[in-house]
C-alpha cells in the first residue's frame, strides 16, 4: 500500500504562522537547533505551509527575542529558557542547581502585622505579627526571581538566624523546625511587569512574568511558608509530568 501522502494545512496564513512559532519555540526550548535553525524552505516543507508563514512565524520569535536573523549567517538561538519543574517541593536552589549558582539579594526583612488573607492562608489572626522578606534571586548575574514570602513569626525569628543571601528559606524553615516540609498549594498566572518589577528582573515594561502563589506545610500539616514570587517569563519555563487518575 502506497504511503499517504501528507496534506498541506488550509488555513489562514495567522494561523499557520503561529502553529509554527509555537512548535518551533517549544523546540528552542528543550535544547534543540544548537547549529542553527532549517532554512525558511526547509520549515516550509517540514510543517506544509508557505514560506510567507514561515517567515511571519520567525519574524514573531526575533521580537520575543528568542532567535537572531542575519543575512548570509542564518538563523540561530538568541536566548534559552531555564525549566522549573513542578513535580516536586524544592527551592529555587535545588530547581537550579544544574544551570549554575544561585544567590540571593535580600531587599527587605520585617516584621508586619498580617493582612487578613495572609492570616487566613497560614493560619493565624489577622494582625497577628509575620515575618516579611523580599529577595531578588539570580542566577549567576541574571535577575530571575522577585520573591515575597510571609512566615509565621516563630519561624521567621529563627530563620533570620541563618544566612539568607546563601541559603533557600524551604531549607531553613526545615532545619529550624527539626521536621520537613509536607506539601504545598501552588498557583500560577501570567501578569504584566509593573515599572518597578520591571526595572528590578531588567525586563520591559508590561513583559510577561509569571506569578506563583505558594503556600507550604509542614509535615504535620501546619502551614507556614506563603510565598508571591514573580518569574521572568522569558527566561523561565514551567514543566510538570501529568498522570491521568482514575
Amino acid at each position: 500500500m502506497a504511503e499517504p501522502v501528507p496534506t498541506p494545512l488550509r488555513r489562514p496564513r495567522a494561523d499557520q504562522a503561529r502553529l509554527v512559532a509555537d512548535v518551533v519555540r517549544h523546540q528552542i526550548h528543550a535544547g534543540g537547533y544548537p547549529n542553527g535553525l532549517p532554512t525558511e524552505a526547509e520549515l516550509a516543507a517540514e510543517f506544509l505551509v508557505s514560506r510567507n508563514a514561515v517567515r511571519e512565524a520567525l519574524a514573531v520569535l526575533k521580537a520575543e527575542g528568542l532567535i537572531d536573523r542575519e543575512p548570509k549567517v542564518g538563523t540561530h538561538v538568541a536566548i534559552r529558557k531555564y525549566d522549573h519543574g513542578l513535580d516536586a517541593l524544592v527551592g529555587l536552589k535545588e530547581t537550579f542547581k544544574g544551570y549554575g549558582e544561585i544567590r540571593n539579594e535580600v531587599r527587605a526583612t520585617m516584621t508586619v502585622s498580617a493582612p487578613p488573607a495572609v492570616a487566613h492562608k497560614l493560619g493565624l489572626h489577622p494582625g497577628e505579627p509575620v515575618l516579611f522578606v523580599e529577595r531578588l534571586r539570580y542566577l549567576g548575574d541574571l535577575p530571575l526571581s522577585l520573591d515575597m514570602t510571609y512566615l509565621a513569626h516563630d519561624i521567621g525569628d529563627a530563620v533570620l538566624e541563618h544566612s539568607l543571601e546563601s541559603n533557600d528559606v524551604f531549607a531553613l524553615i526545615e532545619l529550624v523546625c527539626g521536621q520537613r516540609l509536607g506539601h504545598a498549594g501552588l498557583a500560577v498566572e501570567a501578569v504584566p511587569a509593573d515599572p518597578h518589577s520591571a526595572a528590578i528582573l531588567q525586563v520591559p515594561d508590561g513583559a510577561s512574568l509569571l506569578l506563583l502563589e505558594r503556600l507550604t506545610h509542614l509535615d504535620d500539616g501546619r502551614p507556614v511558608d506563603l510565598e508571591y514570587i514573580r518569574m521572568r517569563g522569558d527566561r523561565i519555563t514551567l514543566r510538570s509530568n501529568l498522570i491521568r487518575g482514575q
